[in-house]
């Protein structure tokens, strides 16, 4: 079975988690937005780093509200 995400990837989203528990992970680009606190928050901004690179990650998952209409769209059709 394929690797899911990239080794790379997966450094980028490491080096991210190191840098949440040392305290230095920021929300924003700017840094205005605060300290990461959540784990998932972490991991979230380490695979979109490593998608600006264009390593090897999965597509961002879709919100619910555009999953419902692209259904909506193939049940209409």
């Amino acid at each position: 079975m394929a690797r899911r995400y990239s080794r790379s990837a997966s450094r980028d989203v490491q080096r991210a988690m190191h840098k949440r528990k040392a305290g230095t992970l920021r929300k924003s680009k700017a840094g205005r937005g605060g300290k990461v606190k959540s784990r998932k928050q972490a991991i979230a901004i380490g695979l979109s780093e490593a998608r600006r690179k264009g390593k090897k990650v999965p597509a961002r998952r879709k919100s619910a509200s555009t999953r419902r209409k692209s259904t909506a769209r193939r049940k209409a059709a």
